[in-house]
């Protein structure tokens, strides 16, 4: 009987990395400001702008972190009003919270994509930013929310974790809102374990961002232009906040960096590889009538490190958790999102957020269905398989029961 394949561990780290960890490790020079120029955080900081076509990168502690600063850079109102899906991870509204904001959840469907109709009425005159949560690497009608955000002249942060290679209408995911946020935690497309990044094409925010980071006196100097050149305008722009700012110490270590850059020249294939992953398995699940992949919206190209579907006709609970059951006595671990025990994804138990929770009727029913199986790029045709045959036996284990006892 084959073995279920190993779906927690991430690629391994690239040979290129070892030999400056160990520069580092006999140097001990492993905070980002000591090297006068050209640190391994600031040499990713311009490769990964490179990469993905902005002006200015900021590395630091988390995608989380990236949020928070952002929404601190955008100066907003003490107690604002922020919008932000309601299917995405805890740490999104944990960062609104931690900027002193409010978090306003908008309805998901069941595509995992905002409710436009619902986003359309929520973003009223209260509201003063926008977080898009491109949750699980589902990108939502960006077209529409930036025509809806620009008019009404709101800024858009996008929420990048889980999707740095995903393009909109060929344009970078990350690039579309005023700000981009990326993460490098293991269950991503780059693993560091830990760290995050952001990106922008405005000086001004590169600046506040790069001084709340933790660029204390004059560490900001360090801090480059595109091409990695001086740059008058945000030369002027950390003349101006100099001083005049918080200091949160978020920054990236050395360390990270060196294991993160050799893996940027890797992304173009993981991505593709992912893909292919993807939508073998998503091919495969959609032969039965028990389980749906929702298709990617026409503008959207997918960069994704797992697959999520939906339970069909799983009509109670108890039929859905002996679906994750069946389908983990097979091998796979399937978490859907609503009934795993205080899941962070379910919006539910986010009790850390000012007042009662919102009855968002839609996102709840999603959740209560919606699955969740990691699919590493690594994976062989034999393991997709093997992973895709497991779902769609635990899937006829329960239902094709329900029918012949229904008989």
């Amino acid at each position: 009987m084959a073995l279920a394949p190993n779906v927690y561990d991430a690629e391994p780290i690239p040979e290129a990395a070892r030999a400056e960890i160990d520069r580092l490790l006999q140097s001990g020079d492993l905070f980002r400001y000591t090297a006068p120029s050209d640190a391994p955080v600031a040499l990713l900081e311009r490769e990964f702008a490179d990469l993905l076509g902005a002006k200015y990168a900021l590395a630091v502690s988390s995608c989380s972190a990236a949020i928070f600063l952002s929404l601190e850079a955008l100066a907003l109102t003490p107690g604002a009003r922020v919008l932000i899906p309601a299917f995405t991870f805890a740490a999104v509204p944990s960062a609104v919270v931690h900027a002193r904001l409010q978090p306003v959840l908008v309805e998901v469907g069941e595509n995992y994509r905002i409710d436009m109709a619902d986003f359309e009425t929520k973003l009223d005159d209260t509201i003063e930013a926008v977080i898009i949560s491109h949750m699980r690497g589902h990108t939502s009608d960006m077209d529409a929310i930036m025509a809806l955000c620009d008019a009404r002249g709101i800024p858009v942060i996008e929420d990048a974790a889980h999707s740095l290679g995903t393009l909109w209408h060929g344009r970078k995911i990350g690039t579309i809102g005023k700000i981009g946020c990326f993460s490098f935690q293991s269950y991503k497309m780059i693993n560091a374990g830990e760290g995050g990044i952001l990106i922008t094409d405005d000086a001004d925010l590169a600046a506040r961002c790069v001084i709340m980071s933790g660029a204390y006196e004059h560490n900001w100097k360090k801090h480059e232009g595109p091409d990695g050149q001086n740059d008058p305008e945000l030369a002027m722009a950390f003349a101006r906040w100099q001083n005049q700012l918080p200091l949160y110490n978020m920054r990236l270590q050395n360390l990270s960096a060196a294991v993160i850059r050799p893996q940027l020249p890797e992304l173009a294939r993981r991505v593709r590889d992912g893909l292919s992953n993807h939508d073998y398995v998503a091919t495969r699940l959609n032969t039965s009538p028990w389980l749906d992949v929702p298709p990617p919206l026409a503008p959207e190209d997918r960069a994704p490190d797992s697959i999520q579907f939906n339970l069909v006709g799983f009509d109670t609970d108890a039929s859905a958790r002996a679906f994750a059951t069946a389908a983990e006595a097979r091998g796979v671990k399937v978490q859907i999102f609503g009934l795993s025990t205080d899941n962070a994804r379910a919006f539910w138990n986010w009790h850390f957020i000012p007042g009662a929770t919102p009855d968002l009727p839609r996102t709840r029913a999603m959740l209560m269905r919606a699955c969740d199986v990691r699919l590493p790029v690594r994976l062989t045709r034999p393991e997709l398989d093997f992973i895709a045959e497991a779902l769609l036996a635990a899937a006829e284990d329960v239902q094709g029961e329900a029918r012949a006892y229904g008989t």
